[in-house]
């Protein structure tokens, strides 16, 4: 199965790693060939579980992750990604309003998402990116949303609060 995915030229440098480190470790763990040319990065894998999973640490480090943080999706089975990008449902005089309101004062509501959810957040050119496990990520979407929405600081930190105290409980009984 082949699959190419255009990349920011910035980050390529990351993904290839140094002297091919990130490259190579992305290829054994998901039996794929990577071929990279200019900002194309062209994914060879034998099914579609492996095409998935490279696609999505490719992604990842294309959405502005960390090599390190984007390779916990190949070393963790729960961890899952998901991006959102804002210009599809953002009129573009809006996008750095809102970006400034999911990122918060000093970076603190990105952090406080983060911290609270154990996920990683990256806000790289449009997209939200989100990698945690799956309810997390589900909460920090919602989260997201909110503040897209209007939502204040506030009212988001406490629905995050329910949602986790809900997780817990249910994972209790």
């Amino acid at each position: 199965m082949r699959l190419e995915i255009e990349v920011p030229e910035e980050r390529v440098g990351v993904i290839l790693g140094k002297e091919g480190e990130n490259k190579r470790r992305i290829e054994e763990k998901c039996g794929c060939r990577i071929y990279v040319a200019k900002n194309i990065v062209t994914l060879d894998c034998p099914d579609s579980l492996s095409l998935m999973k490279a696609k999505n640490v490719i992604t990842a480090i294309a959405r502005g992750f960390s090599a390190e943080t984007s390779m916990k999706l190949l070393e963790n089975e729960d961890l899952v990604f998901e991006s959102i990008d804002l210009s599809q449902i953002l009129p573009e005089k809006s996008l750095q309003r809102i970006l400034g309101r999911i990122i918060g004062k000093e970076g603190i509501m990105k952090k406080q998402i983060e911290d609270m959810l154990n996920v990683n957040l990256s806000i790289y050119g449009n997209f939200v990116s989100i990698i945690g496990e799956f309810e997390n990520v589900t909460i920090a979407r919602e989260a997201i949303n909110m503040l897209i929405n209007g939502a204040q600081h506030s009212t988001v930190m406490k629905f995050i609060e329910r949602k986790r105290r809900d997780l817990k409980s249910e994972f209790r009984i």
